[in-house]
């Protein structure tokens, strides 16, 4: 038996989760003992479903940021017996103090690449990283992980390099190294905000070779390529094995009846947002344009819509919802996806790869860069569309609805979306996904030399 320690992007949000939990139960299957790392709160909800363990860093950045306090939080936390005993007063204040960021990149939907999405996170600030990879290091050590599986968090990857552990890396084609970045149908400009300073000066002090690009983070010992060569395209793939898609369902949790007796004589549109808002004040990042748009819009349609938001409570604004809206905050999304007629969504990585796989075609709002990415690519292999959000001087999303509304017809009306995406199913279908990720992750622990597949 192995331990492995399964880490993600500290977000709150479901996309990376549904690519880890799978490998992860298929890896505990074989007998291996499985934990994960993934604070933030809708993930937590998922993970506790599976039946997982979820570590938190011991490290007070992670008390406040996965409870999303202010100075009058944090206070009200200190006075938590278990963090008196651990910390102390002025000891919890003082590592916050020395760890907490001051220099951000500034907050944008256009985010070019990884490199330019951690600047925005923080990471311009070597204290920062630094007390990050510590606090990853200490979990690894606690754990006493054989194998670090990341999903995208760069304190992990650089923490299992200097603790001496394998890493293996699941990504999607966009955080290679040789790729261009999120937006690739564009020329990068210079000058843009970068993590490597920071970066690069933390792994001199851990005794590491510094990195030339950021991206170079997201490539382990053995890195697994979501989706296939012709869904995801990465130039150089010396190292890796695409997987094919990696989904997950959660086979205890039982789906709605009511989504089972889904009325089939009108369409059916699943309507999913993600996280509406990531914080108190809307953020580029937010998605509840899609929240709008869909209102507006399918409430004119003869169309049944089943609307969910990933374990996110829905907006109190957006209440009440049309009479052809039913909401639920979750359901199951490969029977959702099979279900319904048309996917409309923000374009993360996951209902991408879910809509491909159910052969679902989909409507697409991308909410930042990285989900336009994603939904150029659905477009390409004509099996959707996708509605760009614009930005008014309020810094509020909005889009075009008149070009909604008729992007959404013509989904429903031409069978070619529907055939383009029954083909790429098949293509995804012929991969191994879970089970041939966690026997290559199996290998790794054992140490066996396994060779990249396509």
């Amino acid at each position: 038996m192995h331990r492995f320690l399964f880490t993600t992007l500290p977000s709150n949000d479901l996309g990376l989760l549904a690519r880890s939990l799978p490998i992860a139960r298929e890896l505990a299957e074989l007998g291996h003992e499985i934990a994960f790392c993934s604070p933030g709160k809708a993930p937590s909800v998922l993970i506790a479903e599976a039946g997982f363990p979820n570590l938190v860093p011991r490290h007070p950045l992670y008390h406040v940021s996965r409870r999303h306090l202010g100075v009058k939080g944090a206070y009200r936390l200190l006075k938590e017996r278990p963090l008196k005993d651990e910390y102390g007063f002025f000891s919890f204040i003082w590592t916050l103090i020395r760890a907490a960021p001051v220099r951000f990149a500034p907050l944008t939907a256009e985010v070019w690449n990884t490199d330019h999405a951690f600047a925005m996170a923080g990471m311009k600030n070597a204290n920062f990283v630094r007390a990050n990879c510590g606090a990853m290091m200490d979990l690894i050590a606690d754990f006493a992980a054989d194998v670090v599986v990341d999903f995208w968090n760069p304190f992990a990857c650089i923490a299992a390099r200097a603790a001496g552990k394998p890493l293996v890396t699941v990504i999607q084609a966009d955080a290679h190294p040789s790729n261009n970045g999120f937006i690739w149908w564009k020329d990068k400009p210079d000058g843009l905000p970068t993590a490597l300073p920071a970066i690069n000066k933390v792994l001199s002090g851990y005794g590491l070779q510094p990195l030339s690009k950021t991206e170079e983070l997201n490539v382990g010992d053995l890195t697994l390529i979501l989706g296939a060569p012709e869904t995801d395209p990465v130039p150089d793939t010396t190292g890796c094995a695409y997987i094919g898609p990696v989904l997950w369902q959660n086979p205890e949790i039982a789906v709605p009846q009511w989504l089972e007796e889904l009325d089939h004589s009108k369409p059916i549109v699943w309507a999913y947002s993600g996280n509406p808002r990531y914080a108190s004040k809307g953020t580029a990042l937010d998605s509840e344009v899609v929240l709008r748009a869909c209102i507006e819009v399918l409430a004119e349609l003869d169309v049944q819509v089943v609307l969910t938001t990933g374990h996110h409570a829905l907006p109190d604004e957006f209440a009440p919802l049309p009479g052809n809206f039913r909401f639920a905050s979750y359901v199951p999304g490969l029977t959702m996806a099979e279900k319904c007629d048309l996917m409309i969504h923000h374009g993360g990585y996951g209902s991408c790869q879910t809509g491909l796989y159910a052969a679902t075609p989909a409507v697409i709002i991308p909410t930042f860069s990285e989900r336009e990415s994603n939904a150029r690519r659905i477009a390409a292999l004509g099996a959707g569309e996708f509605v760009l959000p614009q930005t008014d001087d309020a810094g509020r999303k909005h889009i075009d609805l008149k070009e909604f509304r008729t992007k959404v017809k013509r989904v429903l009306s031409d069978s070619a979306y529907v055939e383009n995406a029954r083909r790429c199913s098949e293509l995804f279908r012929s991969y191994g996904g879970a089970r041939q990720a966690a026997q290559m992750i199996e290998g790794v622990a054992k140490g066996s030399a396994i060779g990249p597949t396509s």
